[in-house]
C-alpha cells in the first residue's frame, strides 16, 4: 500500500545527519510521499531546500502560533515569495495555541487572520494548528474563510462538536500517533470512527508524537512510522487497511493538489 506522511518536520535538527536515510526508511515502509512543514522563516526555508531536493517530498510554509511573535509583513513577504517554488503544496502550519502561549493572543490571532487571507490569495489549502482556544479558532475560520478554502485540522485533538463544525466547513482531519496511545489515545479512537473516510489523512508530526510500537523503542519518530497509524486508524474503525490507505493517499493528494 502506499503512504503519504501529510505532516512532518524533517527540517528538524534530529535529521541533519541522517535525512537520506529516514527518507529511505520511510519508502521501504510505504511511504511514497511526504509533506514537511514550515513553521517560521527559517524552518521555511529549510522545508523548501528538502523538498526540492527530493522528488517524493513537498512542503508547506507559513508562521505557527508559537513564532507569532517573530511575525511582520516583510516576513509574510518572504514566504510568499517562497510559496512560488513548485514544492510548496500548502500553507501552514497556522492557528491559535493558548496552551504555551509561547506568543501573545494579539499577535496569534492578528497573523492567523493575515495568513487565511494570503493563502486565499495564492488559492494554497492551510494546515490548521488549534490548542485550548475555547471556541476562538472556529470563530475566526467561520469569519475569514472564503468560499472554496479548505484544509486540514493537523493532529485534531478537540471534541466531537469541534468536530462536526469542522468537518461541516469541508475541512480534512489528521490523525497522529496519539491513536495508538492507551490512555492519551482513548478519546481519539472513540471519535474516528465519526470521521467520513474521504476526510481522513494520516501524520506522524515527525520528530514528535511517536507511535506505539515504535515508541518503545525510540523517542524520534520519523515518516516510515506513519504506517502503525494507519494500521491502528484500520483497526480501530473496522476497516482494510489497504482499502483504507488507497482512500487517505487519494484525500492527501486531492487536499495538496498532486497529480
Amino acid at each position: 500500500m502506499r503512504l503519504f506522511d501529510s505532516h512532518c518536520h524533517l527540517d528538524d535538527g534530529m535529521y541533519r545527519q541522517d535525512i537520506a536515510r529516514v527518507i529511505e526508511r520511510a519508502h521501504q515502509n510505504g511511504v511514497a510521499r511526504m509533506l514537511t512543514v514550515g513553521v517560521n522563516k527559517k524552518t521555511a526555508v529549510r522545508a523548501v531546500s528538502l523538498a526540492e531536493s527530493y522528488p517524493d517530498l513537498y512542503a508547506s510554509v507559513g508562521f505557527h502560533p508559537h513564532d507569532a511573535r517573530q511575525c511582520n509583513p516583510a516576513a509574510l513577504d518572504f514566504l510568499i515569495k517562497l510559496a512560488d517554488s513548485p514544492k510548496v503544496m500548502a500553507w501552514g502550519e497556522i492557528g491559535l495555541d493558548y496552551n504555551r502561549m509561547c506568543s501573545p493572543r494579539e499577535d496569534q490571532e492578528k497573523w492567523f487572520i493575515r495568513q487565511l487571507e494570503i493563502a486565499g490569495q495564492l488559492g494554497l489549502p492551510m494546515i490548521f494548528h488549534e490548542r485550548d482556544s475555547s471556541g476562538r479558532f472556529l470563530d475566526i475560520l467561520k469569519a475569514h474563510l472564503i468560499n472554496g478554502q479548505t484544509g486540514v485540522i493537523h493532529c485534531f485533538s478537540g471534541n466531537t462538536a469541534e468536530l462536526q463544525q469542522y468537518l461541516g466547513m469541508g475541512l480534512y482531519v489528521g490523525i497522529t500517533g496519539i491513536l495508538t496511545l492507551k490512555n492519551r489515545g482513548a478519546k481519539l479512537r472513540q471519535m474516528v470512527t465519526q470521521i467520513p473516510s474521504d476526510r481522513l489523512l494520516v501524520e506522524t508530526d515527525a520528530p514528535y508524537l511517536t507511535p506505539a510500537p515504535e515508541k518503545n523503542h525510540t523517542r524520534r519518530n520519523e515518516p516510515a512510522f506513519v504506517k502503525s497509524v494507519l494500521l491502528k486508524l484500520a483497526e480501530v474503525r473496522g476497516e482494510d487497511p489497504v482499502q483504507l490507505a488507497q482512500i487517505i493517499w487519494d484525500n492527501t493528494n486531492r487536499l495538496y493538489r498532486i497529480n
